[in-house]
């Protein structure tokens, strides 16, 4: 669980204010009872700290005996300076308010965490304070005192005010440097955001460093330094709807690990970020979409590494509890004494959302759905809230709970008490669709948050049993078993196979639009990013009812791909990762150089019959060279005349070089994602495939695409082209044969021939005649095919990885 903060001896959290309150200042005082004679008063004094906050008032003793006192200002709360006795010893030292109030809230009583014990009563208490101004506390709480009697989006506009004016009268202490020589490049005002909290301050930018400095001294240290050398990721996100956060993630051996901000206008952070990127002390990872989705693909990182990088992407981060990473049911038996992982029966369909496994609730909600108004939705509650992720947590974190709840956990009967009766809800109950989080595949907590080892009292069900720990599936031998196994799951072939359509309904082309009615799954407009812009919105109360709605009933992901993602084409599960939880590049280029080394130690036989053609590689010259592409280049190929050459990149760019004039001629965005191959078919025309399932027609004499189709179901690996027939494969597992289309048609090809395969094509050739294809295919077999016939001849499984490139000469291959 990356969003707990690290243990602090104080006793007071901001998880003890409502979600969002700020706390502005304390002061050292006595408490005093009132209405009682002052020598009794003088003997039940507390020494504490008075905790000033924009909803309540707090008083933190110094004996943890004693509960912490809540004064919520909405109670109609009076402040004022103390007027007693002329002889008294309080009144000779003029630092004495009396608080009345009529409700108080006690809090970690004994400092055990338990539920909140509400007084609805009048009282009254009187405070000295040991230091600090009177009249200044008692006009920061009278201004809070008017602000508590508005509405509630009035009243956060008014303290919204308040610490703006107070950021403004507020400066950098700059004495807080590390180094002298480190130079000053921004400073700015930010919001540190985690789980349910926002603490104002200001950021410092320097050369070396980011600093941030809270207004408050609720932070263990009056200064956040980060080390701009142990910034590992700089990423740009939403919060509350908006385009104002920042998050840094950090290096293992850095102090912080991570930290959030957010800015009050979009500009002001994008200066930051843009600022940020300039410093040469920072270097980042490459961490570029299409190279992790590479990565993964071929099996070089996990499919648990690979959802925490797209959840990343999406904006879902584990510092902001409405955008909480979000991960797949993968199993679907709960019940059975032993599980058997190697049967698709145990699994759960990823290809439909949870709310669409149960034909029979699914039917009700698309007839409700048919006679709703516009905007309609299938689901009215999300498989992502704050209320789910904690509903999941609570024994591990119930302090965030409490503070969720406002001082309460939830009925015994509703809280997370069974795996199994867990999943039975969510696939059956009318308003229940949550899906999991990823501390039920993180190998390293070992499942401690479905143990009550704090020994908390969360009540009584209804059978009479207290709530204890998770009950666990049959066959989970304990909890840490459990997580293996889950995680076992998520590793497993069938979930590889099929994890890609889970991604396109959370992430992809089925989150939203047609696709997503046609994939059943619809939620509340609001949740989705875009549909409303916070900045234009000028009624308040219209703004606060739409940030309530984001904050309770959650967000649907940023849409990262708008086409359908890539299947996976390699399913072993990767040894170096199988503990990891946030793999880095290095890490990741570490296990593919095990991964290649291991093969080329099975194929040293094989490699020695190629010796013979790679000794004349030596004989070779160099003619040119020239660095066209930023990413790994493909595919290339000459044009009709040999005086050009084309080529395609992971960069998603087509490029014509001139060999005569030794510059590039042409630079062409084909697609958002990897274009994996080109060939040319005439002197004006290239035809280029990718990853997208498209495969378009470039027109040089136009400089544009004249022609695209979506080709396959999967990335399109290769394209060949023989006798005026185009031969297409693709990881969906079938290659095909095109045909032009006559010229009466628009142009472009139709589909002449489908050849299906046992595993993901990676490769094809047609013979010069265009009578046989050969292919290879992810799994390492070579299939001959007879194009007239639209049979297998042959098959050769030579191979124990994917065949990569060939060339077909006749009827013989030759491989690489």
């Amino acid at each position: 669980m990356a969003f707990i903060e690290p243990p602090n001896s104080e006793r007071f959290s901001l998880l003890l204010l409502e979600p969002g309150e700020i706390y502005f200042k304390d002061y050292s005082v006595y408490l005093y009872p009132d209405n009682v004679k002052e020598a009794e008063a003088q003997r039940r004094r507390q020494k504490g700290r008075l905790k000033i906050c924009s909803k309540s008032i707090l008083f933190v003793p110094e004996d943890i005996n004693h509960p912490i006192l809540k004064f919520p200002l909405s109670e109609s709360s009076i402040v004022k300076r103390w007027t007693g006795p002329l002889l008294s010893k309080l009144y000779s030292k003029n630092s004495v308010m009396n608080l009345q109030n009529d409700q108080v809230v006690e809090m970690l009583e004994g400092n055990f965490i338990k539920p909140y014990v509400f007084k609805r009563e009048k009282v009254s208490f009187l405070f000295s304070l040991v230091y600090g101004s009177i009249d200044e506390c008692l006009m920061h709480i009278s201004q809070l005192s008017r602000a508590s009697t508005l509405s509630p989006p009035e009243h956060d506009s008014m303290i919204a005010a308040m610490v703006l004016s107070w950021q403004s009268r507020i400066s950098f202490d700059r004495s807080c440097l590390e180094d002298l020589y480190e130079s000053i490049v921004l400073e700015t005002k930010a919001n540190k955001i985690s789980p349910l909290v926002i603490n104002p301050g200001l950021v410092l930018l320097t050369s070396l460093r980011l600093y941030f400095q809270p207004f408050n001294n609720v932070e263990p240290s009056p200064h956040i330094r980060i080390n701009l050398r142990d910034v590992k990721r700089v990423i740009r996100r939403r919060f509350l709807l908006r385009q104002v956060g920042l998050e840094l993630y950090c290096s293992e051996s850095s102090v912080l690990k991570h930290l959030f901000l957010s800015f009050k206008t979009q500009q002001e952070r994008d200066e930051l970020y843009e600022q940020l990127l300039k410093q040469e002390a920072l270097i980042l990872e490459d961490t570029g979409q299409e190279n992790m989705m590479l990565l993964w693909q071929t099996g070089v990182i996990s499919n648990y590494d690979y959802l925490l990088y797209i959840n990343s992407l999406a904006d879902r981060s584990f510092n902001d509890l409405t955008q909480y990473p979000v991960f797949p049911w993968v199993i679907g038996d709960y019940k059975s004494n032993t599980l058997d992982l190697s049967n698709s029966a145990s699994y759960r369909d990823l290809s439909r959302p949870l709310g669409a496994l149960s034909e029979k609730r699914l039917k009700k909600l698309k007839d409700r759905y048919a006679e709703m108004a516009e905007p309609k939705f299938l689901y009215g509650s999300h498989y992502s809230t704050p209320g789910f992720v904690l509903y999941y947590l609570v024994r591990k974190t119930p302090q965030y709970m409490l503070c969720l709840q406002n001082g309460r956990f939830d009925h015994p009967d509703r809280m997370f008490n069974s795996i199994s009766d867990t999943w039975r809800n969510v696939t059956t109950d009318a308003a229940d669709f949550k899906e999991l989080i990823p501390e039920f595949y993180d190998l390293t907590c070992s499942g401690d948050f479905l143990v009550n080892s704090l020994n908390l009292d969360f009540g009584k069900r209804q059978n009479g049993s207290p709530v204890g720990d998770v009950e666990l599936p049959p066959w989970a031998e304990d909890p840490s078993h459990f997580i293996r196994t889950c995680r076992e799951a998520l590793e497993a072939p069938f979930v590889s196979e099929n994890l890609h359509a889970w991604i396109d309904l959370i992430f992809g082309y089925k989150q939203s639009g047609e696709e997503a009615v046609l994939a059943d799954n619809v939620f509340y407009h609001l949740t989705y990013e875009g549909s409303v812009d916070l900045d234009s919105i000028q009624d308040i109360h219209e703004r606060h009812s739409l940030e309530v709605q984001i904050m309770e009933f959650g967000q649907t992901p940023k849409q990262i791909f708008k086409y359908p993602h890539p299947q996976r084409c390699f399913t072993v599960f990767p040894r170096s990762l199988s503990t990891a939880s946030d793999a880095t590049p290095d890490s990741l280029a570490e296990n593919a150089t095990s991964i290649s080394e291991e093969t080329a130690t099975r194929d040293r036989t094989s490699s020695l019959s190629l010796f013979a053609w790679k000794r004349n590689m030596t004989d070779l010259i160099k003619l040119t060279e020239h660095m066209l592409h930023k990413e790994m280049v493909t595919d290339v190929c000459f044009s009709a005349n040999k005086k050009n050459i084309f080529s395609v990149s992971q960069d998603s760019l087509l490029k014509l070089y001139s060999l005569e004039q030794k510059q590039q001629l042409r630079s062409a965005s084909v697609s958002d994602m990897t274009l994996s191959s080109c060939i040319v078919i005439n002197d004006k025309t290239v035809v280029v495939a990718s990853w997208d399932n498209y495969v378009y027609v470039y027109n040089m004499e136009y400089g544009r695409v004249t022609e695209s189709a979506m080709a396959h179901e999967d990335a399109v690996t290769d394209l060949s082209w023989k006798n005026g027939m185009l031969a297409t494969a693709s990881w969906d597992s079938t290659a095909k044969i095109w045909k032009p289309k006559p010229h009466g048609d628009k142009g472009g090809f139709s589909l002449h021939m489908e050849l299906e395969h046992e595993s993901g094509v990676a490769c094809i050739s047609l013979d010069s005649e265009g009578e046989n294809l050969v292919s290879g295919t992810v799994e390492g077999c070579i299939s001959l095919w007879k194009l007239q016939k639209a049979s297998c001849s042959r098959q050769f499984p030579i191979q124990e990885t994917s065949v990569q490139f060939m060339e077909a000469l006749g009827l013989t291959c030759r491989l690489c």
